[in-house]
């Protein structure tokens, strides 16, 4: 007689059949898989979520004090959103997937025209009130973004990123050359050697580590830049000894804000180009972890990136987006666990908690930050440059789209003073590379495919190169 199947046999490796299987997305993993696995995301993204703090805490001044206050509530901000986004509220907010939100790089541009357009006191308090109105203003339009995102095919939102990261590259050949530019010996050879032996160090665990070394490349150049700073008398410590060792940011602690009309239109026109960012974040997650992203999926990851950008300032964060480095990352590691990320981002939020560790980061010389930051920025552009390699350069109406767009917003860099004389709205609007060069890409997408007859077809053919 046949004996009757009894299923799987018991052992301590076997998994009883308790329920349905489990998707990879919402699988908990082990600690010894987690851990390293959370690590890995944390050093892909620990440099971009420090940056924007350490522009704008320069670009306006702040002592030690506050730069150290500034980078823990990046941190913090960065942690919440994470965790909302990975585990989020059913039916409210957060997508559930393997998603990171941390402050975008692509609002530092406009937030240091906003700066240069103020006078000192007023330059957080402007940025802020900016902020905060595009965080509402991401709030209002999340749930009808999909109807507008044909206008943002890659060749908008490629030319948006290569600008993000070509406008930003004077920032650390300043960090390279010493920092201060009113300073005696800025620009001195002790500088750029230290900025440059960073970037050779970056080069060469490129060329020659492997598999998580490689990931952590940046962190590691940083590490090595300094310590090889320290004989010189480079390095300075007084931030370290003189942060508290924990402590949560005090609401409004750089002033109110004040929201002025030019400064609100530059940020919401980067706030477009952060949601259409975002959005295609989600998408392609969703593909690498085979978990289809609907409407409501994007809906409510927009709603977390609006709700953090605009809480953030409240305590000294900035507006708030996808991170594409850590989509990169569950694609390369396979590990596509949403809780992974969740892990990173309850070790942010830590982070951000204890401002003496997020004060490590303003112990880092400016030489060394300027080798690491030339490689930063220098990818970002790299990958405006791939996004617009899909397209469709081919046709002469997308040529002349990307190249006025890009003449649009290099004029500010090219030329500092060329909107000296313009309205004081025109000049933080057009001052900024980004802002410029967006406002530019998205009325010449208008323009040429969505006008017209012609344009309904061409806009067919811009889409489908998404």
């Amino acid at each position: 007689m046949a004996t009757p199947a009894k299923g799987p046999a018991e052992g301590p490796c076997s998994t009883p059949p308790t329920g349905p299987e489990v998707h990879p997305v919402d699988e908990k993993l082990h600690p010894s898989r987690l851990v390293p696995a959370a690590l890995q995301h944390i050093a892909a993204m620990y440099a971009g979520v420090v940056t924007p703090p350490l522009i704008i805490g320069q670009a306006v001044h702040l002592d030690t004090a506050g730069q150290t206050r500034l980078i823990a509530a990046s941190l913090l901000i960065a942690g919440v959103a994470t965790l909302l986004q990975t585990l989020g509220v059913k039916g409210l907010v957060g997508n559930r997937l393997p998603f990171v939100n941390a402050a975008s790089s692509a609002g530092i541009a406009p937030m240091l025209a906003i700066a240069e357009t103020n006078a000192r006191g007023d330059q957080l308090p402007a940025i802020y009130g900016a902020v905060m109105v595009a965080g509402v203003f991401c709030l209002a339009i999340g749930p009808f973004f999909g109807r507008l995102l044909r206008f943002f095919p890659p060749l908008v939102t490629g030319v948006v990123i290569t600008l993000i990261g070509v406008t930003l590259m004077p920032v650390p050949v300043a960090w390279a050359q010493g920092g201060d530019r009113t300073a005696a010996d800025f620009g001195d050879m002790k500088y750029l050697g230290l900025a440059a032996f960073t970037l050779v160090v970056i080069l060469m665990i490129q060329r020659f580590a492997r598999g998580f070394v490689k990931q952590v490349a940046l962190l590691l150049g940083l590490l090595i830049g300094t310590l090889a700073a320290i004989p010189f008398g480079m390095a300075d410590f007084d931030a370290l000894r003189s942060a508290p060792v924990a402590a949560l940011p005090t609401p409004f602690a750089f002033g109110a804000p004040e929201f002025q009309p030019a400064a609100i239109i530059s940020l919401c026109l980067v706030m477009l180009v952060l949601m259409t960012e975002s959005s295609a974040g989600m998408l392609a997650i969703g593909e690498i972890c085979d978990r289809e992203t609907s409407g409501r999926t994007i809906t409510r990851g927009l709603r977390t990136d609006g709700l953090a950008t605009l809480l953030g300032p409240v305590f000294g964060g900035f507006p708030t987006s996808a991170f594409a480095q850590n989509v990169g990352v569950v694609s390369l590691t396979k590990v596509r666990s949403r809780y992974v990320v969740a892990a990173a981002g309850g070790a942010l939020l830590v982070l951000g908690a204890f401002p003496v560790l997020g004060a490590v980061v303003s112990t880092v010389p400016m030489p060394v930050l300027g080798g690491a930051g030339i490689v930063l920025f220098g990818s970002i552009a790299v990958s405006g440059i791939r996004t617009l390699s899909e397209a469709g350069l081919d046709d002469s109406s997308n040529i002349i789209l990307v190249a006025v767009s890009l003449g649009a917003g290099i004029i500010p860099l090219a030329a500092p003073t060329f909107y000296a004389e313009f309205p004081a709205w025109a000049q933080t609007v057009l001052g900024s590379g980004i802002s410029a060069g967006a406002l530019v890409a998205v009325s010449l997408n208008l323009f040429f495919h969505h006008l017209g007859t012609r344009g309904r077809a061409t806009a067919a053919a811009a889409l489908k190169s998404s």
